[in-house]
Parts: C-alpha cells; structure tokens; sequence
C-alpha cells in the first residue's frame, strides 16, 4: 500500500496539479510565477497531466485578443477522471463518486446488514462494482479512499479499533484492494476531513497553515496540521479525544467513567433523547436536524445543548494548539446557524487564546455531503500529492 502523501516529499507534477485547482482556469506562465517552477518545467509537467486526464486545456477562458501567442488556460479535469470515497458509519456505508474537486456523480447510503467487518466490506465492494459498472466507461477511476471512525493505521490500511462498530484490528484496506483491484487507501474521519478542508475548503488557505479539525457523530475524534501537514504520530493514533473530560456532563461512558466527550456530545445517545421526548419518530441525526429546521424547539434546544459541549472541546484544543482555523463537523453546526453561533459563544467564554471566534472556529466546508467528502478525500489527497504515479 502507498505510503501516505505527509511522508513523502512534493514534486513538481503535484505543485502545478495545486496550483490548477486553486487557480484554475490558469495561464501556464501564471502557474509558473504561483510555482516558482520554470516555464518549460511548467509545460512539460502539464502535459503530462493532460495525458492522464488531470487537467485540460480551457480555450473559452482565453481573454481579449493581444499582442503575440494567446495563452490558453487549463483547469482541472471534471469529466475524464473520478475517484471513489467509501464512509463507514455505524448504521450505514456511504459509496460515493466525485470528480477532481470533490464534486459527487453518485452518492449511495446502504444500511449495515450486519456489523461484521466481512459482511460490511463485501456490501460495500458490491456497491463499488455497481458505480464502476455504471460510470467506469466514461470516466477513469484512480483510486478509492476510505474513512471511518475510531483508532485507523493510515499506512497499513487498518481498523485497529473501532469501538461502536465493534471492529478491532480489520484490514479494510488490504480487503477492498483485492475486491475492487483500485489502489486504496484507508483513513480516520478527521484526518480525512482535515485534508478536504486543506484541499477543498471554504478557507483552504489559511487550513495549509496550520488547522484542528474536530468531528462529532457516534465517534468523536479530532485531527491536526501545521504546514500543511496533517499530524498521525508513530501509531497512527493522534487526534484520540473520546474520553477527553468535560465539565459537567454526567454521562456514563462505555470505559465506565462519567462525562467523557463522546459519550456526552455522541449521535447514539442524542437520538436516543430525542426519541424519548417524543421529538423524533426514528433513531436518525438528520431527523433531528430537520426538526430544529423546521422550527421545533425542543430539537433546537438539544442540538445547542450538545454545541455548548462541543464548545467546551474545541475552547480546550484552541487553547492548546492555537490553529489558524477551527473546523467543527458535526450535524448541528453544520446545517443549523444558532448551533454555529452557540458554540462559538461557548469557546468564546472558555478559552483564553483570545482568538476571534468568527474567523476562527468555523463549520464543515461540506454540510451537504460530509461523509461522501470524507472517503473522497482520503483518495484525492493522494491525488494531488503524487499525480503521476
């Protein structure tokens, strides 16, 4: 299995592939200056890329006639190239495709028939036959990009714990390979969302400085980078928040303690309150979130009550990492803008790093379809860092 883009040193290909999609559609001798790579380098690395389907040549973006030769621009590839994200969720599997920027041609959710890492592996590699079958003529697949919760081994494709799902030392990656025959690579929901955010993002820039990312679903768990690089410590456990203490909560966790993160922000048990208020008819986040959309006020009240708590986590992290930006993916904050302005109420009043929480702490850049971005982004990280290979 490739070794994971952190670890490896850029090249030219993967510069000027960045600067195309940050940029793009962009003149050659603009990504030249952006690069600081050589003209002929320029050229000779985008033909490359326009071989294999990365980038292609826009000459509808050419500007007003001019004196000498028109530089006609390029710009990513949105139709010949795809990769496949794959999420694995306690309920469900999601089964995505997307192009070059992330954008979804497909998007399947399938609920597990069992837990079993065997038996939700197979489902989910049928899945991906079905997306091949039906998209793999038109368009190329390069890889496909895993992620899930829990403690995951980016660089041996491996589930070493997933707690809630009950999956302990599962080598997903190894098992996809063989399955699909793509080239896989297997990451946690934070790391993989912290990557999204650098690549993809609403403040992508400022995320390549330096970012945390904290994800909050059935598992909570938490990521961060600086120099764009995306810390995974020597046992790919980095970012391990689940038990992290918070204040005033006195919810029993699975370990046995009271008022761990995850068991007081965690989706299974806020659904669970839910249901029992009566607010919601089905153990679902979404339909949670819709109820608060809607207007219900005993579902906006549970939602603001878990972003306080998040909150709390992230005024901690802010405090100890300082980042240049906050990333907070989780359903409320996401899609409900008094959960967003709840929590950025909260880290304001707890943390003492003075930050300006509204150009700090911000949403997910992918409310709509975080989960597909997830997996995608696992792939397109790889990508972007090594287009050649």
């Amino acid at each position: 299995m490739p070794l994971p883009a952190a670890r490896r040193a850029p090249d030219s290909a993967a510069a000027v592939l960045r600067a195309v999609l940050d940029h793009g559609p962009v003149a050659r001798s603009s990504i030249a200056r952006v690069t600081r790579l050589s003209a002929a380098t320029v050229s000779g690395v985008a033909a490359s890329l326009m071989e294999r389907g990365l980038v292609r040549e826009v000459p509808g973006a050419v500007g007003p006639p001019g004196i000498g030769r028109p530089h006609v621009p390029v710009d990513v590839d949105p139709d010949t190239v795809g990769v496949i994200g794959v999420h694995i969720a306690v309920p469900r599997a999601t089964v995505a495709l997307l192009d070059l920027r992330g954008r979804e041609i497909a998007r399947f959710q399938d609920p597990h028939g069992s837990r079993d890492p065997e038996s939700v592996l197979a489902a989910v590699a049928e899945r991906i036959a079905g997306v091949r079958r039906d998209h793999g003529r038109r368009r190329r697949i390069l890889g496909l990009g895993l992620a899930t919760g829990g403690w995951v081994d980016s660089l041996h494709g491996t589930v070493v714990e997933h707690p809630v799902l009950g999956w302990r030392e599962v080598r997903a990656g190894d098992a996809l390979a063989r399955a699909t025959g793509l080239p896989v690579w297997v990451d946690n929901n934070s790391r993989a969302l912290l990557r999204a955010e650098q690549l993809l993002g609403d403040v992508a820039g400022r995320a390549r400085q330096s970012a945390v990312l904290i994800f909050v679903g059935n598992v909570v768990d938490v990521a961060f980078s600086t120099g764009g690089v995306v810390h995974q410590g020597p046992r790919s456990a980095a970012g391990a928040v689940a038990h992290l203490p918070v204040e005033g909560c006195a919810e029993r966790c699975a370990c046995g303690r009271v008022g761990c993160l995850q068991a007081a922000v965690g989706e299974r048990a806020l659904v669970r309150r839910a249901l029992a208020a009566g607010v919601i008819d089905r153990l679902d986040i979404h339909a949670l979130v819709g109820a608060a959309l809607d207007g219900r006020a005993e579902a906006l009240d549970l939602l603001r009550e878990r972003a306080r708590r998040v909150g709390r986590a992230a005024a901690l992290l802010l405090d100890l990492f300082d980042p240049e930006v906050l990333v907070v993916a989780e359903a409320g904050a996401n899609r409900v803008p008094a959960c967003l302005a709840t929590l950025r109420a909260e880290v304001a009043a707890a943390s003492s790093a003075g930050a300006d929480v509204t150009t700090t702490i911000h949403a997910s850049s992918f409310p709509a379809n975080v989960l597909a971005i997830a997996g995608g982004a696992v792939a397109l990280d790889q990508v972007y860092a090594s287009p050649l290979i």
